[in-house]
């Protein structure tokens, strides 16, 4: 966006509501431009060097927001949704304001790192299939993952339907009744890492996404906590 833009443009971006709703709070005389009431909706404004205020709460203004989220079971990976409780409805009206939306998704039953975005351009980048770019995930198998498993993972699996995934990599950290295990795939199939396994024979009990790239999933964060990426986060995404 560019430094000078009509106050009413300013707002909607941020989230104030639609223009014609903004232009009615800007009438109402709710809205200051360093500390002067404006009442005109074309009046312009400088978003990185002028004070603005809504309500007397100052305005920063902020093309894109990052956010990571730990995602919990039961909650989709969507903006809205009829019947299911969304990412979207974890998060404050503060950040709701950004319109962001999920890259990439993670299975209702699914745990994990989620980025939260309303940068398109990240999203492409990271979800093109030309990047490959890897997304690991701490599992829980039913049964006991032989090095044969690692084997056939690193060859790339052929799914039910027939496609043979690319070459991942398949770490076991336990083997027993139940596995622990960590996978590292390079595309992003409908879920894939659960037909990985169903076509050897195992059934994935326990999925969580712990990594997206560069970016790890901040173990501090509960399932359902969230928050904005750090300087040094931002800097590594594509």
């Amino acid at each position: 966006m560019s430094t000078i833009q009509r106050i009413d443009r300013i707002l909607s971006n941020m989230g104030y509501g639609t223009r014609k709703e903004v232009k009615k709070l800007i009438s109402s005389g709710l809205v200051e431009i360093d500390g002067i009431i404006v009442k005109d909706s074309g009046q312009k404004a400088a978003v990185d060097s002028q004070e603005i205020k809504v309500g007397g709460k100052r305005v920063f203004y902020r093309d894109f927001i990052y956010i990571m989220m730990n995602k919990p079971k039961g909650v989709i990976s969507s903006t809205e949704d009829r019947f299911n409780r969304t990412v979207i409805d974890l998060l404050s009206d503060e950040f709701k304001t950004f319109s962001p939306f999920p890259v990439g998704r993670l299975d209702k039953d699914t745990e994990g790192l989620l980025l939260l975005t309303n940068d398109g351009q990240l999203s492409h980048r990271l979800l093109s299939p030309q990047k490959h770019v890897p997304k690991t995930y701490m599992a829980k198998i039913a049964g006991r993952v032989s090095e044969r498993d690692v084997e056939a993972f690193g060859r790339g699996i052929i799914l039910e339907d027939g496609y043979k995934t690319m070459s991942s990599e398949l770490e076991v950290l336990e083997r027993g009744s139940i596995s622990l295990v960590e996978v590292t795939i390079y595309e992003g199939k409908f879920h894939q890492v659960k037909r990985m396994f169903q076509a050897v024979g195992k059934e994935v009990v326990y999925l969580k996404r712990i990594s997206m790239g560069e970016l790890k999933l901040d173990e501090a964060l509960e399932p359902g906590e969230y928050r904005e990426l750090n300087e040094e986060e931002r800097e590594i995404l594509p």
